[in-house]
């Protein structure tokens, strides 16, 4: 009897952190099975809504999951067994803060609108797109329509009126918000607001710490197995290699639609899969460095500040544009913009004395514009939190 009192203790505990926290339950889109939209199992896409009031009743945020790629068969195999992979283990609800967040305090320009999170089970940034499955392997890559089929829904639920939109993500769902954004706008109503927000999704066509470039060999295993070339902008497929083309500097300069870039200078998961991806150091001698960078020599440091100079580079095409806006700090972390802390709390990360919530609400709503660089080491601004690896 003590032991059942004490599991109905603990569901009750559960259950109060589930409340507490605005859980949004999950939405099984299982109309989407029927057109070949589904994820790499097979299952149904998925997404958590959270319906807009007041003033926001027309206003939409359709923010993509991150969680990385996989670029053969082996991967995908094993990543269908897991929520990055399949719909049939994600967690049930979801609680929202951040760019998400439901509460004014936190969230004041996007707190009342409907905000959707799209769950990420294709691996391929939402740009899958092979029509026959093997049936040895039995993987679907079907991202680009199982993006498409999450958007129609969202229309017929009553996007299809909205006023103001945005299309944003975390990491690999960031870049998928730059790749799908003009063809969010060209869906959207003609006379809305639609604009999108990239948080940790801009990587770079960088050099490694061999001088060559892991990073892109990467990304043109991703598109050769999933298909992705014909899902990515023409606008960019046109001029060069596909693979080039999942990086958000090729693809900006022909963007129509105003884009958002939050970014870390210091980018943990760009630093330890596009400076010093383990496959290049074979000798391990970064392995302690990309995880601390308290922890690199000189010498590190000074390849780690070529990053910087790399990241700064290519992202000329944000900076060069004034519909476009930046908010880059020297942070070390990755993806900042999906807790209430990071994004509009008083220990968050600033630039210019600005926290990322009202730099971005100001850039959307035009009340004035933003494209703010941080001082130029990773230790020099004392608002950078310790490490956040959200995703």
């Amino acid at each position: 009897m003590g032991r059942l009192k004490q599991c109905w203790s603990s569901l009750l505990v559960l259950a109060v952190v589930v409340i507490g926290t605005g859980a949004v339950p999950i939405t099984y889109l299982q109309s989407a099975v029927a057109k070949g939209a589904v994820c790499l199992d097979g299952s149904a896409p998925a997404y958590h809504f959270d319906k807009g009031f007041g003033s926001g009743v027309n206003n939409w945020i359709v923010h993509m999951e991150g969680g990385g790629w996989c670029t053969d068969v082996a991967s995908c195999i094993e990543r269908k067994g897991t929520m990055k992979g399949s719909s049939k283990f994600m967690n049930k609800d979801f609680g929202f803060s951040g760019i998400l967040g439901g509460k004014q305090s936190t969230n004041p320009d996007f707190y009342n609108w409907n905000r959707i999170k799209v769950r990420y089970c294709d691996g391929s940034s939402f740009t899958g797109n092979v029509a026959a499955v093997n049936p040895a392997n039995k993987l679907f890559f079907r991202g680009a329509r199982v993006w498409r089929a999450v958007v129609d829904d969202l229309m017929a639920k009553g996007m299809k009126n909205a006023q103001n939109a945005i299309l944003s993500g975390c990491s690999a769902g960031a870049l998928a918000a730059i790749l799908h954004c003009d063809t969010f706008r060209a869906i959207l109503p003609r006379t809305a607001r639609v604009k999108c927000v990239s948080d940790a999704g801009y990587f770079i066509h960088g050099k490694d710490i061999s001088g060559g470039s892991y990073i892109q060999s990467y990304y043109s295993k991703v598109v050769a197995l999933h298909g992705s070339a014909k899902s990515l902008p023409i606008s960019c497929t046109s001029k060069m290699k596909p693979e080039l083309c999942f990086f958000p500097q090729y693809v900006v300069p022909s963007m129509r639609t105003p884009l958002f870039v939050i970014n870390a200078a210091f980018d943990s998961w760009q630093i330890k899969n596009v400076l010093a991806p383990t496959a290049v150091d074979k000798s391990k001698e970064w392995k302690n460095c990309k995880l601390d960078l308290k922890k690199c020599s000189a010498a590190q440091l000074k390849t780690v500040q070529g990053f910087r100079d790399q990241m700064m580079r290519a992202l000329s095409p944000v900076h060069s544009t004034p519909s476009r806006g930046l908010f880059l700090d020297s942070c070390h972390a990755h993806c900042q913009g999906g807790s209430a802390a990071s994004w509009s709390g008083v220990k968050g990360p600033q630039v210019a004395n600005t926290r990322i919530s009202k730099a971005v609400g100001n850039w959307f709503y035009g009340r004035s514009a933003f494209q703010k660089i941080d001082c130029p080491s990773p230790t020099c601004n004392p608002t950078c939190p310790a490490i956040s690896t959200e995703d």
